[in-house]
């Protein structure tokens, strides 16, 4: 099986005021870039071979992050929020009461108007997982909330609906192990970024 890591990126001024992100490219704000100044990579991770996210709060988390020479990885995008990108899920709430309930008791197949639901991610990165399972080579990625989301629904089966099993620290790395056929296994969740790779007790 082979080892791989998902880092989120570091905050950004539309996470702060909680803005739908997407596909829009927002680069870390100043209280991220202090955020992301002290992480460094587990220690499992020595001798990865590392893929970015090619939207720029990614490259600059893995520039932070150490990382030299990372291969930019469309597939590790966020999930597009289509028409709601900008908005906050409290204004969309407020506008269609009805219509959001609707919508966000779909799980897998919540979707924004143009967007992306869960499941079209999924769909989207498992190509990618699968080359990764076949290179055997430990894998690091600087990615997106959306996506590790989607990868954690893949790996222990919770169709995004109420809370997810564990608890996910998004300012931590979280390993997964991967089979032949690149379908994905919890190995350890919110490894610390202080790169001595030790998790939480």
């Amino acid at each position: 099986m082979t080892l791989i890591a998902f880092i989120r990126h570091g905050p950004t001024a539309w996470n702060a005021a909680k803005r739908l992100q997407g596909h829009t490219d927002v680069a870390l704000s100043e209280a991220g870039r202090k955020v992301v100044a002290n992480w460094r990579p587990p220690a499992a991770l020595a001798g990865a071979a590392w893929f970015v996210s090619p939207l720029l709060r990614c490259v600059e988390t893995a520039q932070w992050l150490g990382v030299r020479q990372p291969q930019f990885e469309p597939r590790l995008m966020e999930m597009s929020w289509g028409q709601w990108e900008g908005r906050t899920i409290a204004d969309l709430r407020a506008a269609d009461p009805a219509g959001m309930e609707d919508i966000e008791a779909m799980g897998l197949d919540f979707c924004a108007p143009g967007g992306e639901s869960p499941r079209m991610v999924q769909d989207r990165v498992m190509p990618f997982l699968r080359e990764r399972a076949a290179s055997g080579v430990t894998t690091g990625a600087v990615t997106h909330k959306g996506l590790i989301r989607a990868i954690y629904s893949l790996a222990t089966g919770w169709p995004l609906l109420g809370k997810p099993p564990d608890k996910m620290n998004w300012e931590s790395a979280h390993l997964f192990r991967l089979d032949a056929d690149g379908t994905p296994h919890v190995e350890q969740l919110c490894v610390p970024l202080d790169g001595n790779g030790k998790g939480a007790d």
